[in-house]
């Protein structure tokens, strides 16, 4: 069966993508045979850099859970706050008042072009400057809002582009029956841009979780990434610290990605879906400034 995003193959295609296939697998396992075999070299095969994940639960009591919680809270906060305040500069963004459109873009536009990295630390200064936040919690507050100003910024040009990608007929049908442009977002627009922008939403949920790592390594946050440090430094494992770790990470994200994705089926076999769709490349556009959408 054919779909709109490609061809069902044909006999010969199938062959030919057997043949992809079974190259790459081929290469995989060439890669991971060569990665083993200098880990092995290394004495990081070795059964006591892997122990203590199993049998010393200090390891996972003292670093990794801790580590873990940090940053969930962290990306926790950043996404509740910079999901609605994206969407209020993505709403902005449309607006007829061009008093409201224009600051708005220069702010998103602003935040969009400077590295995460650059606002934490900017974060960091201007709270060591201007406030009494205690250097405990200093990191965190640093870790929050550049990951706030970066991601709510994607934020409201991925809400843009999934109102803009909806039918021209939705805002003059909400017209013809007299409704006004704050109802007509509210009631028409937005419950069905939503599961448009659902993929690339996500997409920038998974980074911004990632982005955490970014405070544990240069604002001595202790989020999950930091504590790799302090257990090879326990138990000289650095390496295997670092696969466990990515392995966490690894399982934070699914579960994050397949929660949206369940959600994401049952948003789109609602009445108010369109099937229009703003997926993960149309983000990493929008991330990068490379906006296609107008």
């Amino acid at each position: 069966m054919s779909t709109v995003l490609y061809d069902t193959p044909g006999p010969k295609a199938k062959v030919r993508n057997w043949i992809y296939s079974a190259v790459f697998l081929v290469l995989l396992g060439l890669a991971l045979w060569w990665a083993l075999g200098l880990m092995a070299d290394k004495n990081q095969l070795d059964g006591d850099k892997w122990s203590p994940f199993v049998t010393d639960g200090q390891v996972w009591t003292t670093f990794l859970i801790p580590g873990l919680l940090e940053t969930l809270k962290a990306a926790v906060i950043a996404m509740v706050i910079a999901l609605p305040l994206g969407a209020l500069f993505g709403i902005g963004r449309l607006s007829d008042h061009a008093w409201v459109r224009i600051p708005v873009g220069a702010v998103v536009e602003f935040f969009r072009a400077i590295p995460v990295l650059m606002l934490m630390l900017f974060g960091s200064a201007l709270y060591v400057q201007y406030s009494n936040v205690e250097s405990e919690i200093r990191p965190l507050y640093a870790v929050v809002t550049g990951l706030v100003l970066y991601n709510a910024s994607v934020i409201a040009e991925i809400v843009r582009a999934g109102i803009q990608s909806l039918p021209r007929g939705q805002t003059d049908a909400a017209k013809a029956i007299g409704m006004r442009k704050g109802q007509t977002m509210a009631h028409v627009l937005l419950p069905q841009a939503v599961t448009a922008m659902l993929p690339a939403l996500v997409s920038q949920l998974v980074v911004i979780l990632k982005d955490t790592a970014l405070g544990g390594a240069v604002l001595g946050y202790g989020e999950l990434l930091s504590m790799s440090r302090q257990i090879s430094a326990n138990y000289s494992n650095t390496i295997p610290s670092l696969i466990v770790i990515a392995a966490l990470f690894v399982g934070v994200n699914y579960a994050l990605a397949s929660s949206a994705s369940w959600l994401e089926g049952r948003l789109r076999q609602s009445k108010k879906s369109t099937g229009a769709v703003v997926g993960v490349a149309e983000a990493s556009d929008l991330a990068t400034g490379n906006n296609s959408t107008g």
